[in-house]
């Protein structure tokens, strides 16, 4: 099968939705699929540079998310590409410039487009004009106008599809979280990055994600004063960057913190593993996940999660041996520091190995092609259909005469 993916955000762009593409591409590819992307051009890409398989498009920065990027043209150039590379399906990722040329190619190439529904936008809002402009009735009516004549739509969680529900989304839909590579967390590439970071023997926890406002970091840090009374050399180390981090660092240097909030910026993708295992338990305040695949990453790290209690996660960390969930500031420390003084207290690796089972990449790529399978069945049918109909019109008698 030829599958293109549009999208405005891959590599080396860092987020759940390009981690999720590139475990998807390398998935079906391994099961002899052909994976064509369609993205962006990012600044961080040379021109010229050799991407195999991969069309970049020219963008701009987009609006209020000056970190992420949006096509400004390629439409027709985008046709083309994908009536050379002859596509068979068209699998969108954005509701925005990337998935709206995917819309229009798959249109023109008479081939089904299916969409993952990945960002939950109600919680993104204060990000336009501080929420004074966008209300949710606004994501629904979008919403619904980018899902018009789509074929199907991957929700990654129960809240996601139960949001389109709430939309009034009546296309075919079904739930398949984002898979994880495992082979990638099964052996350290760098087993000293600990020691290098300075942290040998010192109780660590993690945050690793976009340092952004949606990610309520900023709770991690509040809560540390708090933590250190029972863990006096705690350090929480914050993986990533973004627009919050110098807001962070102010508010950890208010709380007279020191070394013990530190920071490392962006990372490689490739050696985000390592960074999980440089953690003895990750922990995230995050209310706005609709798929939280980093709880997942650190799952396969071998590390306790301890996260917002939300639907999503408290069916993930449904047992102390894999995290737990909190609602509250005291919830979150106690939880924590029960992790970091008894680390073999929840030992038993039967959940965890469980759980790991059940969102590997291979499963996950499996999922997804027989959600393409369907939508291709179901497109042929209605396009027979469809065909059918303006045969029996144009063999009518007319009235005329």
């Amino acid at each position: 099968m030829n599958i293109g993916i549009f999208t405005d955000s891959y590599f080396p762009q860092v987020s759940g939705v390009a981690t999720s593409i590139k475990t998807l591409k390398d998935d079906l590819e391994r099961k002899g699929h052909v994976v064509y992307i369609f993205t962006t051009t990012d600044p961080h890409v040379p021109d010229g540079a050799v991407e195999p398989n991969l069309f970049r498009f020219t963008s701009v920065p987009f609006v209020s998310f000056t970190d992420r990027r949006i096509a400004v043209r390629g439409l027709f150039h985008a046709y083309q590409v994908a009536k050379e590379l002859q596509l068979d399906i068209v699998h969108t990722q954005t509701e925005f410039s990337m998935g709206y040329i995917g819309k229009f190619v798959a249109r023109e190439l008479k081939i089904p487009v299916v969409h993952t529904y990945h960002t939950m936008y109600e919680d993104y809002l204060h990000y336009v004009m501080n929420g004074h402009l966008l209300r949710p009735y606004h994501v629904k009516q979008f919403i619904r106008a980018f899902l018009y004549h789509v074929s199907g739509v991957v929700a990654p969680s129960e809240r996601a599809k139960a949001s389109l529900e709430a939309y009034g989304i009546k296309t075919p839909m079904a739930i398949i979280p984002t898979g994880v590579d495992l082979t990638q967390f099964q052996q350290a590439k760098d087993p000293q990055l600990r020691e290098r970071l300075g942290l040998s023997g010192v109780p660590v926890l993690l945050s690793l994600s976009r340092v952004a406002y949606e990610k309520r970091i900023d709770k991690l840090v509040a809560a540390m004063p708090a933590i250190l009374k029972q863990v006096p050399d705690a350090v929480l180390l914050i993986v990533g960057d973004g627009p919050a981090r110098e807001d962070l660092a102010s508010q950890a240097a208010a709380l007279g913190l020191g070394q013990h909030v530190r920071f490392t910026g962006e990372v490689d993708h490739s050696a985000v593993p390592d960074y999980y295992r440089v953690g003895d338990v990750f922990v995230s305040a995050s209310d706005s996940e609709s798929q939280g695949l980093t709880y997942i990453e650190a799952l396969a790290a071998e590390r306790k999660v301890v996260a917002w209690s939300g639907e999503y996660t408290q069916t993930l960390l449904d047992d102390p041996a894999i995290g737990t969930t909190f609602d509250n500031e005291p919830d979150m420390i106690r939880q924590v520091c029960g992790y970091l003084t008894h680390p073999q207290a929840f030992s038993d690796p039967a959940p965890r190995e469980a759980k790991l089972a059940a969102i590997s990449a291979d499963l996950f790529g499996d999922r997804v092609l027989a959600f393409y399978e369907a939508a291709i069945a179901r497109y042929q049918q209605a396009l027979s259909a469809k065909e059918d109909k303006v045969t029996v019109e144009s063999d009518r008698p007319s009235l005329k005469g």
